[in-house]
């Protein structure tokens, strides 16, 4: 299978509190806030400097837990031997889409919406039977997630045979990229990479995921902050990201990290779609664009 490389971005859940900065060196892990990290665009004086925080290369911070306490999380590059869990996080996350895309996305297509109702009336008026009619909506969202999965695992199989299949080779050995890990209690529970692009000088946040388990703790938005470190480290003018989140809560926290929304791709193209009218029918997607500008270039 030939497969394009891949863009969509898993959704995460996310409340979460800001932390203090921790400076650390071109590859170490910190957890920043989005006015400490660029001063000059609200206008306030930079920061004096923390002392750091050992051990090198790891970034330790605070997540509410369920109790109230706070618990301590790390976040720091990702090993090879972390290969497997990390792809288990990522195949999790994925998958939660395919109930999202199907159901929670039919929200966001009301032209899709009403040719639904227009099949169910079409069905009333040749049959006039109300338990058939009854029945066509039922058939409509079993059509929806049927081939929600079946786009969706197509993705998921190119994904972990591309960049997913060789994380320490994609991420951590070209300049300008890598991939870091969130470990809490001594067990990986988040994900996030970042891959630059010397063309236009952006970095573009890929691959967030936090395991289901673990969310709420603010685990997703100290993982997003060390990509903006990253890229503030390495003189990147811009961060980039695409997601075809569906949960409005994936979005409220690109925001609350600086993100701006610059725009939506209806009908986005995922790698191994058809094209076919009935695929066009049953499943749909929304790319959204998002852009934080850390300098003008």
């Amino acid at each position: 299978m030939h497969c394009l490389s891949p863009k969509m971005v898993c959704e995460t859940k996310i409340v979460a509190e800001d932390h203090d900065t921790i400076p650390g060196s071109k590859k170490d892990t910190v957890i920043v806030s989005s006015s400490q990290m660029w001063p000059s665009l609200s206008g306030g004086s930079a920061p004096s400097p923390a002392p750091p925080m050992p051990p090198p290369s790891t970034a330790a911070g605070e997540v509410a837990g369920e109790d109230g306490k706070k618990d301590h999380v790390c976040i720091r590059e990702f090993h090879p031997a972390e290969q497997d869990t990390v792809r288990r996080i990522f195949y999790d996350g994925i998958m939660e889409r395919i109930p999202n895309t199907a159901f929670r996305g039919l929200k966001q297509q009301p032209f899709t919406q009403l040719m639904y109702v227009l099949l169910a009336l079409l069905c009333f008026v040749l049959t006039r039977c109300l338990l058939l009619t009854c029945f066509v909506p039922v058939f409509l969202l079993a059509m929806r997630y049927y081939y929600s999965r079946k786009v969706i695992l197509t993705y998921l199989e190119c994904a972990l045979h591309t960049d997913m299949a060789d994380i320490e080779q994609y991420y951590m050995k070209p300049p300008g990229s890598c991939f870091w890990v969130a470990v809490l209690d001594g067990n990986v529970v988040g994900i996030v990479a970042a891959r630059g692009s010397e063309d236009d000088n952006t970095v573009e946040l890929r691959r967030m995921s936090v395991d289901s388990r673990y969310r709420g703790k603010g685990i997703a938005k100290a993982l997003g902050r060390k990509v903006l470190e990253f890229a503030v480290l390495n003189n990147y003018s811009s961060v980039v990201l695409g997601t075809t989140a569906v949960k409005v809560a994936a979005h409220k926290l690109y925001e609350s990290l600086g993100f701006k929304h610059m725009g939506v791709v209806e009908h986005y193209v995922l790698p191994g779609m058809t094209h076919s009218l009935v695929e066009k029918m049953f499943f749909q997607l929304r790319y959204h664009r998002y852009r934080l500008q850390l300098r003008e270039e």
